[in-house]
């Protein structure tokens, strides 16, 4: 995934040791990997799904913190297996302990510290963000949700090496103000079940000049599956295909097949967020379409894009998307 550049500040002031790469384990699952711990989804968790500005890599918004490349992978727990083209929500406080869109807070309408991303074809996704802060009661963490479907999502928690985050905060007293974190995970009330499934690793990687932070968790199903009313209701109008061949070339095209004849419009997202190209295919026939991803004209950059498709029938917009690369 190509990152954007973020100010954010980024030094190895300790380079944190690697914890083991956790999140799946070989016991406990029913395909040989572990289910994530449900945890609460916080005290201030905003809806993310109906607001397409959270779509973006970079969610720090320019907060001062230390810039962490933060990369998580979701598998299917029945076969261990990715789960691509999944919406998985990513939101945190800053430094200071304050956490966006909460007049508490003093940052009503702000939105920092929250985005979202879809999992690609290893059922990965990956942010710009920084080191949270932390707050009385709560060891650092950052919150996440996998919506597999509109009657199935994940929630849960994270949080990381403990002395790697004491040691950055420590030696970064300018920008983490309040100290290093006086607490731990042991004690901290959300991860009282344990959290080996819940840690991520913290690196610095000197060739991106940034931490690296991994963590591979693993949510119920092998595929998409707890379908609810509105994917079922998109069922009985289309259904779309993955995009052929991907990595894209200019011969990739992505298959269509409409149930009934619908007015469809089409759309590429670049995985920053950003728009970068869209049109009306206007009204389609009923039966089966193909409909080019990349033309002469339209000469996408390298990267990961995403599509979306929007069918419009019966007075209802149904929706769909896929991921793809362009090498």
């Amino acid at each position: 995934m190509g990152l954007a550049s973020g100010a954010i500040i980024s030094a190895p002031i300790v380079a944190a040791a690697a914890a083991s790469e956790l999140s799946v384990s070989p016991a406990g699952g029913q395909g040989g990997c572990t289910l994530i711990p449900s945890e609460i989804a916080g005290p201030f968790p905003l809806d993310l799904s109906d607001n397409t500005f959270f779509f973006r890599q970079d969610i720090t918004e320019g907060r001062p913190g230390i810039r962490v490349i933060q990369r998580m992978r979701v598998v299917g727990v029945d076969n261990c297996q990715p789960m691509p083209n999944l919406r998985v929500n990513f939101w945190a406080c800053d430094v200071n302990g304050d956490y966006s869109g909460y007049s508490a807070f003093g940052s009503e309408g702000e939105t920092y510290m929250r985005g979202y991303q879809i999992t690609d074809d290893n059922g990965d996704v990956e942010f710009i963000s920084i080191l949270p802060g932390w707050y009385p009661g709560r060891v650092i963490h950052m919150h996440f949700q996998v919506h597999v479907s509109t009657s199935f999502a994940a929630v849960s928690q994270f949080t990381w090496p403990h002395q790697a985050a004491v040691d950055i905060a420590t030696n970064n007293p300018n920008i983490h103000t309040q100290g290093p974190d006086p607490m731990t995970p042991e004690v901290d009330g959300a991860f009282n079940d344990g959290y080996e499934h819940q840690l991520a690793t913290l690196v610095w990687d000197e060739e991106l000049q940034s931490y690296v932070s991994d963590i591979e968790v693993a949510v119920a199903g092998t595929g998409v599956n707890g379908v609810g009313y509105l994917e079922r209701e998109a069922a009985k109008v289309f259904s779309l295909g993955e995009p052929t061949p991907n990595p894209l070339s200019l011969n990739s095209q992505i298959s269509l097949h409409l149930l009934k004849s619908s007015d469809v419009e089409m759309s590429i997202y670049a995985i920053s967020g950003r728009k970068v190209y869209e049109k009306s295919l206007g009204m389609m026939n009923e039966g089966s379409h193909q409909i080019a991803l990349q033309t002469e004209s339209q000469k996408l950059a390298p990267g990961a894009y995403v599509f979306q498709i929007n069918v419009l029938s019966s007075g209802r917009v149904h929706h769909d998307i896929k991921r793809f690369v362009v090498e």
